[in-house]
């Protein structure tokens, strides 16, 4: 919830302009998608639905993490303030990396459906 909250901070210094605009509501939407997600994974049914549910989660972290580095390439934000942001992004990328390939390793073999 913390990055999401950093990220929707940094969508408030964005450009007033139309291409700013956009890309602060694409950021605020895939990066607040990752933590309300995440709540989703933690209520999870059974071991399938963990690791859909997480993957679903990682596809919107990359998705945050595109913007990102959108907002850096064109210069939307000093790099300064995107550089911190895009690496604990980029930390919570391995995290939620790694907890899918742990569930489904485990999830081999398994009759949870």
């Amino acid at each position: 919830m913390q990055f999401a909250a950093t990220t929707c901070h940094m969508t408030s210094r964005l450009p007033r302009t139309l291409l700013g605009q956009h890309v602060a509501h694409q950021l605020a939407r895939s990066s607040t998608s990752t933590f309300a997600n995440y709540g989703e994974v933690q209520s999870a049914e059974s071991r399938r639905d963990f690791v859909h549910k997480l993957g679903i989660c990682l596809k919107e972290l990359r998705e945050t993490r595109t913007w990102l580095k959108f907002i850096g390439k064109m210069a939307l934000a000093p790099v300064e303030s995107v550089d911190p942001v895009l690496r604990e992004c980029d930390e919570l990328l391995a995290i939620l990396a790694t907890s899918l390939r742990t569930a489904r390793r485990n999830g081999r073999g398994s009759n949870d459906h």
